[in-house]
């Protein structure tokens, strides 16, 4: 706790799932939270839990260089976590233009005022699996070639080749975190599988698949994305030869649609079979990482993991679920 308390700390995307998680850690552990904040969204953790009236919130385009700049320096900032992202994949597919100035001009626009601003001494970048796009080899290693072809996975390739370019061209102390697919209590995207899912079997009706069910991916809990954060951001103050480089964050066991859902219906209590559409064509059929350079040079590891992970997020979307009737 000595290492955050009392230290000036930036969050871009409070509003998001992990923004919320990770600025109520950060107040947690006692840091000088500061958030910038484009619209005020209701229903997310961050408004509905209170946690806007805990910090600083700061309304600005993560875009708006000129308004990063003046947080980062009126709040005398030491770590920026820039996690502001349009994440949602349909929406990238059908407005690319707007995901691309969120996801890449406002990672530039963020690195930008990072580099004007002496006080910065680490920033963590939020990218994403999908900035590998589809790899033949798997799991994808931080060497794999960066080859998203989609709107939204460009938008990440794109934000990740800018973040090391900041490094290697400026010295600047950035890093890149890729993780899997993020699940825990707040996520109110019910097109996402384990929201959508635990909506449905809490009121007892079959989970609807939009694919076949037969599709690979990395699933990690929230509040282990949460540490691995807060542990690249430790690592990268202690040792700054770290700048530039990108670590994989997943569980290291990828699962199929349907197997993701047994354990989704185990966590509720219930199984119900569900509705499989088959519909999805264009998705990329497996994409999972290795974690091994995280867990070898930063020393993080999964604390919660997936079905204790699944537990806590049922306990929460019941009681959610209850209070929104």
């Amino acid at each position: 706790m000595s290492v955050w308390r009392d230290r000036p700390v930036l969050v871009t995307g409070a509003t998001g799932l992990l923004g919320g998680w990770l600025v109520e850690m950060l107040w947690r552990l006692g840091t000088q939270v500061v958030c910038l904040v484009r619209d005020r969204v209701p229903q997310s953790r961050f408004v509905a839990d209170g946690l806007r009236d805990l910090v600083v919130s700061v309304r600005g385009e993560v875009t708006d260089q000129a308004t990063m700049e003046r947080v980062l320096g009126e709040y005398e900032i030491r770590t920026v976590f820039h996690l502001a992202a349009q994440t949602i994949v349909g929406i990238a597919d059908r407005n690319p233009v707007s995901t691309f100035e969120t996801n890449i001009g406002g990672t530039w626009a963020t690195l930008e005022a990072c580099r004007r601003s002496p006080l910065v001494s680490e920033i963590v970048v939020a990218s994403s699996d999908k900035a590998y796009g589809s790899q033949v080899r798997l799991p994808c290693t931080e060497d794999t070639p960066l080859q998203g072809s989609s709107p939204y996975d460009v938008s990440k390739s794109c934000a990740d080749l800018i973040a090391h370019s900041y490094a290697t061209s400026y010295g600047l102390p950035v890093c890149v975190t890729r993780c899997g697919n993020f699940f825990g209590g707040g996520d109110l995207n019910w097109s996402r599988l384990v929201p959508g899912a635990m909506r449905d079997l809490l009121a007892g009706r079959s989970p609807v698949i939009r694919s076949d069910g037969s599709l690979i991916r990395d699933y990690l809990y929230i509040e282990d994305g949460v540490s691995a954060y807060l542990r690249t951001a430790e690592t990268l103050r202690k040792r700054p030869e770290l700048a530039g480089r990108s670590f994989n964050f997943s569980l290291d066991s990828p699962l199929t649609v349907l197997e993701m859902l047994a354990h989704i219906n185990s966590a509720v209590g219930v199984n119900i079979a569900p509705i499989v559409l088959g519909e999805v064509n264009r998705e990329i059929p497996a994409q999972y990482l290795d974690s091994s350079a995280a867990r070898r040079e930063l020393g993080w590891k999964p604390m919660v993991g997936l079905d204790e992970g699944l537990r806590r997020t049922a306990t929460w979307y019941r009681a959610h679920l209850v209070r929104a009737r």
